[in-house]
Parts: C-alpha cells; sequence; structure tokens
C-alpha cells in the first residue's frame, strides 16, 4: 500500500482518471476508429505521424508550442482574434483542434474526409480586414501553409526532446512530408516536406512575424487559462514552460518570452529545470494513461480485426 492508502494500480487508475478528464476525453468517441475494417486511413500502422501523434504527453508540449508560434502571423492572428471562440471556450477549441489531429491522424478514410470537409467548411466564413488593412480569409493557401507548418514543425521538436523514441533525420523528413498530405487536402500550396525545407520556409518568412496586440494577448491568455485544482495549475505551468522553451529564439524575443524560461538563475539551468519537469511530466502521464488506446483501435481496424484487445483495454480504462 502506499501512503494514500491506495496500492499502486489504483493510484495509477485515479491519475489517469484525473489526466482524461482533465483532457475533456470521451470513451463515447472511440468507435469512430473503429470501421471501415480494413482502411487503414491516411498513413497506416508504422507510419510516422502514427508514432509522433500517439504519445499525448509531447503532443501536449508541441501543441502548445504551436499555439504560440502561430499567433506571430498578424493576418492568422487577426483571424483568430476575430473569429474563434477561445476566449470563451478555450477546452473545447483546444479538444476540437485535438480531434482533427487524431483523427486525421488514426482515422479510416470516411472520418478523414469529414473533418477535412468541417474545417474547410468553417473556414469558408473566416474572412476579414486585418487591424494594417490587410484582407484575410482562412483559406488562403499562404496562411494554411503557415498553420500547417508552424503546428508539424512543433509537434516534431517536442517529440524529438520528450519521447522515448526520438527519430532519426530520414524519419524526421519523412514525418513531415507524410503530414503535408493533410495540409494539401485543407487547400495549402508547396507545404515543406522535410527539415531543410522547413528551416527555408521559417527564414523566408520571418519578416512577416511579429507580436501583434491580438497575439500578445492570445499568448498571455493561453498561459493564464483558469484551472480548476491546484494539480492542474502545476501541470498547465510546466506544459507553458516547457512550451516556450521550444519555440525558436526569435519567437520568444517578439513574444517578450524570453527571460520566463530564464528567469531564476540564468538561461541554461533554469531551461534543465525546465525540460526535467517536462521530462518528469511526461513520464507521469504515460504511466497513467499508458499507450494510445486510439492508435490501438486503428491497429487493429487497418488490420481488418474488430473490437478484441483495443476494446477491453479501452473499457479497462474507462
Amino acid at each position: 500500500m502506499t501512503v494514500s492508502g491506495l496500492a499502486p494500480g489504483g493510484l495509477r487508475a485515479l491519475v489517469g482518471t484525473a489526466v482524461r478528464a482533465a483532457l475533456g476525453a470521451d470513451p463515447d468517441t472511440l468507435d469512430d476508429y473503429r470501421t471501415p475494417v480494413g482502411d487503414a486511413g491516411l498513413f497506416g500502422p508504422g507510419s510516422v505521424p502514427w508514432l509522433v501523434h500517439g504519445d499525448l504527453p509531447a503532443m501536449l508540449i508541441g501543441g502548445f508550442s504551436a499555439l504560440m508560434l502561430q499567433t506571430l502571423h498578424p493576418l492568422a492572428m487577426a483571424a483568430v482574434a476575430e473569429h474563434s471562440s477561445y476566449r470563451e471556450d478555450p477546452f473545447g477549441r483546444l479538444q476540437r483542434t485535438a480531434r482533427f489531429v487524431a483523427g486525421t491522424t488514426f482515422g479510416a478514410m470516411p472520418l478523414v474526409d469529414q473533418l477535412v470537409g468541417e474545417v474547410r467548411r468553417v473556414h469558408a466564413s473566416v474572412r476579414g480586414v486585418a487591424a494594417d488593412g490587410r484582407r484575410y480569409s482562412a483559406n488562403d493557401p499562404a496562411l494554411l501553409r503557415w498553420v500547417h507548418t508552424a503546428e508539424a514543425w512543433s509537434f516534431l521538436r517536442s517529440h524529438q526532446r520528450y519521447s522515448t523514441h526520438p527519430l532519426l533525420r530520414g524519419e524526421q523528413d519523412r514525418y513531415l512530408a507524410e503530414v503535408a498530405v493533410i495540409a494539401r487536402r485543407l487547400g495549402a500550396r508547396d507545404v515543406p516536406e522535410s527539415v531543410g525545407q522547413v528551416r527555408r520556409y521559417l527564414a523566408s518568412v520571418r519578416q512577416e512575424l511579429r507580436a501583434t496586440p491580438e497575439a500578445l494577448e492570445a499568448v498571455h491568455f493561453l498561459r493564464t487559462m483558469p484551472k480548476e485544482r491546484a494539480v492542474e495549475s502545476l501541470a498547465h505551468r510546466v506544459v507553458g514552460e516547457a512550451a516556450i522553451d521550444l519555440l525558436p529564439a526569435f519567437a520568444r524575443r517578439e513574444l517578450g518570452l524570453g527571460g520566463l524560461v530564464a528567469a531564476g538563475g540564468g538561461p541554461l539551468p533554469a531551461r534543465l529545470a525546465t525540460r526535467a519537469a517536462a521530462s518528469t511530466f511526461c513520464h507521469v502521464v504515460r504511466w497513467s494513461v499508458g499507450p494510445s488506446v486510439v492508435r490501438a483501435i486503428a491497429t487493429e481496424r487497418a488490420a481488418g480485426l474488430v473490437g478484441g484487445a483495443a476494446r477491453t483495454a479501452a473499457a479497462g480504462r474507462a
């Protein structure tokens, strides 16, 4: 028994339940991944996106970092500021994004087509004029390329730093090439498909990026989102600091975040402490939640199996 009176298995279940509740996990959506039997989806088992997107804690950190990085494009940020409900429903917005990433990664083709169609329909009405007088549209291929690249690059950087299986250079290029398919389905063009192409793209777009008042407001909101419990506040702070640490140096400077990770002990000691805390967070989440149930169900579906072990595992963690 532990000092809390719970056996190790009970403690694990308790923590796992708390993690899933905080993330808004819905067991009812697991059925979306079971059919059609034999349909491998866009990528299939053995693909790099299945490996990267199946690691929940690294994806949380990468996703948080991506949201911060994306704010630096004034037109993309204007679209978010004027059309997004992130202030009123921040967790709902994050959950919808997570559903899109998971569904397009692990879902069969009907689910992929459904999710892409939903996003394209929403994008069709997201248009307006930014504060600098430029018109924007969420269906602009250049904006779609920016949003996708910032997200995929952040996911990859987080995976390389916090996963238990970092990728070789060729695998990193393969990941970027494979997930580019999703961006093209949404309407993006000239999507970077390798580490080298991403770095050249970020250098080319750098002069367009800046921290507008809307960007600073959004990043402040991300860092101070309301939490109900002390443990959620602690986890949020760890994820937030790790996300800031992942940002390119120019992004931290633009957003006024350059001193946050370095506070209290100099840049290197503070960054080491941030990464140690984030690594511990990742280990705890993996221990409590276990391997991705969605990936297990999708693997069975792609192999032509129905239900089976993945259904049993999901029920055991419900």
